[in-house]
């Protein structure tokens, strides 16, 4: 009799766990049952376990009681600005509805909700087939917005888990879109979600493989990168061994700046040498010379000049162009410096940043830590110009929305290029200038005095005459320079900061006058009528030159040098 029992009890837990399977739950929530899980890989839980034997709750429920909830949850992650914050995706699977029943909630945009189709066939053609059920998710936190293909994996995930096929994904962290084959394609901004995840205490990470070496370079996770809805399945599974992305430095293509040298440009070399200065102290600059004068050339190779990343750069900049989603594929970090070089059509929204939407970094970010180059400056808008001057000081821009205020780093040198009038030949000595003063005045004055004052170094690049221009040239390379340029960064990375970054409480002790200083300075000041701000930009610039002759104090012969940078926009602008 009492095998008898114990057999009717084996079947009948049998049979109500192969009921839950054929209804697609994942989980049975009961007191009696306690067999099966093993076998039938259906999940079994007592809600009643942890009650208090006196609890009128367990009294009650003697009745053995059966809930069909199919209900699962991933991690995945949203981007804000240049970070990534967590979301979960949960997923809920009820009867009652059909496959058309495909709700997401939880602040999604249309790029999220239109996920639902590429999902379905996904799995459908991955092989998984869809349920002829009602489907819930919610992407949780639901007070911040989601936007972007990168949920469909985890999404995709979440159903496969509901309809059972999964057990858990409580380890991992996911992000990719899904083709309608399964396949996963690369999203933007997997850096940060990969740091995000490092900071959650989620030490797996499943990427699309196009994405893997970007997230690798995070240390303390391991990264898989998938190239199938199926790969991830089986890794969640645990059917096939998958060995994790290591960090490796992938060939990039060479930068332009790797293929131009200073050693091409004849002639010019008072603009070569206040080139290396503002490249020592990331100082701003502004050339001025009529067309043909070399000033767009001379531009494009101050990149090659500039020292090396480090790895703290290197990281800040590639999370932006991640974000951007203009880093090329299965790229770790950045190597090069950027160089951006937009037209002069551009909004005041692709400069600064922001657009419809969650706002995006504009090119001040994307040219973080590398040069942002201005030709033609006065044919770029007064407004959108205007727009600089606050990032210039603070290094940053801020986008603020109603929705929302975003943060982007923006600390770039400013190369800027311009004709001294509309026709260009104003001061040749080889053309004639048809302009009158009035048209001067007018076409300078879309450059307004306040910009000016925050660009340390204005240039000015003559013509070039035909025993220069057939010459041998100086001789003089890029690495060359770039050697004279590194060393001078040693020397400000020893104080904690570049130059151009020196802060105003410490701008009097590192750049200490003697008495013949003194007076060049304030001669300067007095003549030229210099701003405070420019007061202290030419004892920046002072500082640079000093370091470029290995020199611990500023001397008088330093601060001429750097008083001489500033003399073009009195003789223009005054």
């Amino acid at each position: 009799m009492q095998t008898n029992q114990k057999a009717s009890i084996s079947m009948w837990d049998a049979l109500v766990v192969a009921a839950a399977r054929c209804c697609g739950a994942a989980r049975i929530y009961t007191e009696d049952l306690d067999a099966g899980q093993q076998l039938l890989g259906v999940e079994i839980v007592n809600p009643f376990r942890r009650a208090n034997a006196r609890n009128t709750l367990r009294e009650s429920a003697r009745a053995a009681t059966l809930l069909l909830l199919a209900l699962f949850r991933t991690h995945s992650a949203a981007i804000f600005g240049i970070d990534a914050h967590p979301v979960e995706v949960e997923v809920d699977m009820y009867a009652g509805g059909s496959a058309r029943d495909f709700v997401t909630v939880g602040m999604p945009d249309t790029t999220v909700k239109e996920s639902r189709e590429r999902i379905k066939s996904a799995l459908i053609n991955s092989g998984y087939g869809y349920p002829n059920k009602s489907v819930t998710i919610n992407l949780a936190p639901a007070n911040l917005r989601k936007e972007g293909a990168g949920f469909d994996l985890p999404m995709a995930l979440g159903i496969l888990g509901a309809m059972g096929v999964l057990n858990g994904a409580e380890r991992h962290l996911v992000a990719g879109e899904l083709s309608l084959d399964g396949s996963v394609r690369g999203v933007r901004g997997v850096l940060s979600i990969a740091v995000c995840a490092r900071k959650q205490g989620i030490r797996n990470l499943i990427v699309p493989e196009e994405n893997a070496a970007e997230a690798a370079v995070v240390e303390g996770i391991r990264v898989f990168g998938m190239r199938h809805l199926a790969d991830a399945v089986q890794l969640l599974k645990g059917e096939k061994e998958f060995t994790s992305t290591e960090p490796t430095a992938l060939p990039q293509a060479p930068a332009e700046a790797d293929t131009l040298d200073f050693s091409d440009v004849r002639g010019q070399t008072t603009a070569k040498r206040a080139l290396e200065v503002a490249a020592a102290g990331g100082h701003n600059v502004l050339m001025i010379g009529p067309p043909g004068s070399g000033k767009t050339m001379l531009a494009r190779r101050l990149a090659a000049i500039l020292p090396q990343f480090t790895f703290e750069e290197a990281l800040e900049a590639t999370k932006i162009h991640s974000v951007a989603g203009i880093l090329p594929k299965n790229a770790g970090l950045l190597r090069h410096r950027p160089f951006r070089s937009p037209h002069h059509t551009i909004s005041d929204a692709g400069l600064i940043g922001g657009g419809s939407g969650m706002p995006k970094p504009g090119e001040i970010s994307l040219s973080h830590r590398g040069v942002l180059f201005l030709d033609e400056l006065t044919e770029f808008p007064r407004n959108v110009l205007e727009l600089l001057r606050q990032p210039l000081e603070e290094k940053s821009v801020t986008i603020a929305r109603a929705a929302m205020t975003l943060s982007f780093p923006a600390n770039f040198m400013l190369v800027a290029a311009m004709n001294p009038c509309p026709c260009g030949f104003f001061g040749d000595t080889t053309r004639e200038c048809r302009c009158t003063g009035a048209i001067i005045q007018r076409y300078l004055s879309k450059v307004s005095g306040p910009l000016l004052d925050r660009i340390d170094l204005h240039i000015e690049v003559p013509a070039v005459n035909y025993q220069e221009l057939r010459s041998a040239g100086d001789g003089v390379s890029s690495a060359q320079i770039r050697e004279r340029v590194e060393s001078a960064r040693r020397q400000q990375s020893r104080r904690g900061f570049y130059n151009a970054e020196i802060p105003h409480n410490q701008l009097r002790k590192l750049c200490a006058l003697d008495s013949a200083g003194e007076r060049t300075l304030e001669l300067a000041v007095r003549r030229m009528s210099l701003s405070a701000r420019a007061h202290d930009r030419i004892l920046k610039v002072a500082r640079t030159v000093a370091d470029l002759a290995s020199s611990d104090r500023v001397e008088a012969k330093h601060l001429a040098e750097a008083v001489q940078y500033r003399s073009l926009d009195r003789s223009y602008w005054s």
